[in-house]
């Protein structure tokens, strides 16, 4: 990626803006009566802000989720044995969307692509991962997700 480019953790805002995209997706999780069942008794704090890392790092900010958290192998640990279904799946994808909206993330089409597109590739590996007897890439870096085809948007 050229130097002048931002990463989409930058364009989205940082830190902070992640962390609205995540409580608000938590948010709308908790009332969702088809992915309340993975979270009993609520999503807590230090879920959020683990995910918070994660996403962050994922979209090219800092390594916290490696560097705190236990990086790829702890995030394969939590899918593992879930058996999440197609449902579940697209549920999940379609709520994170609507909390990028309720996040008031940037909604150029370029970002939106690449957030989609993260959470189309993620969602179907969770989903293959959480089967029973799933094969799984167990060693691997976080992912570093990027713009793809789309560049950022230039007004």
């Amino acid at each position: 990626m050229a130097a002048d480019v931002p990463t989409l953790y930058d364009w989205a805002g940082g830190r902070a803006a992640i962390r609205r995209l995540i409580d608000c997706f938590y948010d709308r999780v908790e009332r969702d009566e088809l992915l309340t069942a993975f979270f009993p008794g609520g999503v807590s704090e230090e879920h959020r802000d683990h995910v918070t890392a994660w996403w962050s790092e994922v979209f090219g900010g800092p390594d916290a989720y490696t560097r705190d958290h236990g990086g790829y192998e702890r995030m394969l640990a939590h899918h593992v044995g879930l058996s999440i279904t197609a449902e579940q799946r697209h549920r999940f994808a379609s709520t994170m969307s609507l909390a990028a909206d309720d996040a008031q993330l940037p909604d150029d089409p370029e970002f939106r692509a690449a957030l989609v597109g993260y959470l189309e590739w993620g969602t179907r590996l969770a989903v293959q991962n959480s089967q029973p007897g799933a094969d799984v890439v167990e060693h691997a870096p976080v992912p570093r997700w990027g713009w793809g085809v789309a560049p950022p948007y230039q007004p």
